[in-house]
């Protein structure tokens, strides 16, 4: 799964990386949790923006808010009706610099950092949809999973599928299930501290190697 992130690049390294042509403001984190607003990059048009997003997906025919997933495994997403009509229509991109994940079974638990060796930035598949309900509209998203690749797989069997920038195209404009896999590119991670664990904590510390 994928609960935790960090988003902390600025608007130019996000425009550069993604080819926007429009970038809205957005929150700067060290620990995005869901529910919260992030940032995520769609096609308007056939080009590239950047909005924000609510973390925890609310498809459009739903009654209420009461049920909003912020994963979506990438094996069901093309049969199960809360993902469905998403995965066919509002494909996305979601930015980071990295995400946290936890290993263990005793608590706390060890939180780890992840993140590219050679980029900045990195894309989340994810999904989109727009709910509207007696003149309120919410933008949501999720991010989508999948299993574990050599790097993650000693500390959870479960990894947010991350596409090389090559194939935001594709996933944007095709879709296509032959992208939802484990990431093969060159990652690396470290052991952080459990401050992360607490929403409230937001610093470059918590990204920090424990020694």
């Amino acid at each position: 799964m994928c609960g935790r992130f960090t988003i902390v690049s600025n608007s130019q390294a996000m425009t550069d990386h993604f080819k926007l042509i429009a970038v809205e403001k957005f929150t700067h984190s060290y620990n995005i949790t869901p529910s919260s607003d992030i940032p995520v990059v769609r096609l308007n048009d056939n080009k590239r923006e950047l909005v924000n997003c609510h973390w925890g997906l609310i498809p459009h025919w739903a009654k209420d808010t009461k049920l909003q997933p912020f994963n979506a495994k990438a094996e069901t997403i093309a049969e199960k009706p809360f993902f469905r009509s998403a995965f066919k229509k509002h494909r996305c991109l979601i930015p980071a610099n990295g995400f946290y994940e936890w290993q263990g079974t005793s608590k706390p638990k060890q939180p780890y950092y992840f993140r590219l060796k050679d980029s900045e930035l990195l894309a989340f598949a994810g999904l989109w949809e727009q709910w509207e309900h007696e003149g309120n509209t919410i933008e949501s998203c999720t991010i989508i999973t999948t299993d574990a690749n050599i790097i993650m797989n000693p500390v959870h069997h479960r990894m947010p599928v991350i596409l090389e920038p090559d194939n935001y195209d594709e996933w944007l404009i095709n879709g296509g299930n032959d992208l939802l896999i484990p990431y093969t590119g060159k990652m690396k991670s470290c052991p952080v501290s459990t401050a992360v664990n607490n929403p409230e904590n937001n610093s470059s510390a918590l990204i920090q190697a424990l020694t």
